[in-house]
């Protein structure tokens, strides 16, 4: 028997940890074998003096099997199975474009996702403002519509990677949770237990990120890539710009209209189009469904042309229990704030820059969002039209339109989001978001 409190030691004093220890720990940490304390005291261990490529590899995969591992062999199922994971962001619902297009793609695609805590939004809290959409189905009714629809976006389950919700919950409270070691191993843990054949990453980096430096960015980008591959799931990561919102909606409910729009072509953002289809063209590529990510973008293209990709979508929210003709019916379906008005900016200007985080946080205090894990939020409110880098704004073209639930909290968003934007006489030329590539090693 190896005990919680020597492999802590080990790792306190700098020592690689075996696969063998690793596993002990994590054993003991899904039993209750190892406390809380002891639990805190690795994680701190761990945060301090990293861990090799080698200690990630075997944290992910003991991590991964603490739990039921998905077997997509069963179902028989005609195609690859492929997922994506972003860091989060502000105005990133590219999960509810993705998956449909993958799936039109020939894909199968059974999303795990989260829910959003802090500034940035979770793509299960969108779902949320779909009327009769369930996001915690039971796993025969995943598998079910995953078969039939090509995709289905639901939440963790208890029984993937129970391990990881333990120590998550742990760092959180011990100020561990920057640990890209450990970062990896939590995300990793629950894609490496859906079953998947390829995964790509959409790591962030900008004003509104998770890792807002990009030299922090890519560390978490290659560790990702490496130890997924490593793991035997082959992985590319994206690094992509948070340093103004990725679509021109911030929101749930806002964000699924969003969704809707660039699904049957009504209107689709320059950047949130740019970063759908090089992350799909990347997992097409990963998938052997196209030769490289340039053919797996044009058959990404392909999917929203053709509608393909809006009927997989649609297909998806009526067998999750949402309305069967959700695409013609989600302007008058989805929940609306009781107050729209405009947030005018103080004079005219071009916008030269955004904190993102504070677009972010006037969600928050819109009541779209969570500072807590138990708070609950209002699915109706948030931002839309939102102005990019690049945009003349003045009296007569806003900063935004704010969707709230009273005036008051409408103006107090309106300063926050004026104090947000910076204004010139003209922005530079705007960059390509997608700012780097990071393969995993075979």
């Amino acid at each position: 028997m190896i005990l919680p409190q020597e492999i802590i030691r080990a790792k306190r004093d700098g020592r690689d940890l075996t696969g063998a220890e690793i596993g002990a720990f994590i054993a003991g940490l899904t039993s209750g074998a190892v406390t809380e304390g002891q639990a805190a005291a690795f994680a701190m261990a761990v945060f301090f003096n990293g861990m090799t490529l080698d200690e990630r590899v075997a944290l992910t995969r003991a991590m991964t099997l603490s739990g039921e591992t998905l077997d997509w062999r069963a179902p028989d199922l005609p195609g690859p199975v492929l997922d994506k994971h972003s860091t989060g962001g502000v105005g990133d619902n590219v999960s509810l474009m993705l998956a449909p297009m993958l799936a039109a793609c020939g894909a199968f695609v059974p999303m795990i996702s989260g829910r959003g805590l802090g500034h940035t939004g979770g793509t299960l809290d969108k779902l949320d403002s779909i009327p009769g959409y369930v996001t915690q189905p039971d796993l025969l009714t995943f598998k079910r519509v995953v078969r039939e629809a090509g995709c289905a976006i639901i939440g963790q389950t208890d029984a993937l990677a129970p391990a990881d919700r333990r120590l998550y919950a742990i760092r959180d409270v011990t100020a561990t949770v920057e640990s890209v070691a450990l970062i990896t191993a939590s995300i990793l843990s629950k894609k490496l237990a859906a079953g998947l054949e390829g995964l790509v990453t959409d790591v962030k980096t900008g004003s509104g990120a998770f890792m807002p430096t990009l030299e922090g960015a890519r560390e978490l980008a290659e560790s990702i890539a490496t130890v997924a591959t490593g793991a035997g799931l082959p992985t590319v990561s994206l690094i992509t710009d948070m340093n103004e919102p990725l679509a021109s909606a911030a929101g749930n409910a806002v964000e699924v209209w969003n969704a809707v729009g660039f699904l049957v072509g009504e209107r689709r953002d320059a950047r949130l189009h740019r970063v759908t289809l090089a992350l799909g063209g990347e997992l097409l590529a990963v998938a052997g469904l196209a030769r490289d990510a340039d053919e797996g973008s044009a058959l990404m293209q392909r999917s929203l042309d053709s509608g393909a990709a809006a009927e997989r979508f649609e297909r998806m929210v009526a067998a999750l229990g949402g309305p069967s003709d959700f695409l013609t019916r989600s302007e008058a379906v989805l929940p609306r704030a009781g107050v729209l008005t405009a947030a005018v900016p103080e004079r005219r200007g071009v916008v030269t820059a955004i904190d993102v985080r504070a677009i972010g946080l006037a969600v928050v205090e819109l009541g779209g969002g969570r500072a807590r894990a138990s708070d609950s939020i209002d699915p109706s409110v948030g931002l839309t039209d939102l102005a990019p880098i690049g945009r003349e704004v003045g009296p007569d073209a806003p900063l935004a339109r704010i969707h709230a639930r009273s005036a008051e909290e409408a103006e107090a968003a309106a300063r926050r989001l004026r104090a947000a934007y910076r204004l010139g006489e003209a922005a530079s030329e705007r960059a390509d978001p997608v700012v780097a590539r990071v393969a995993g090693a075979r």
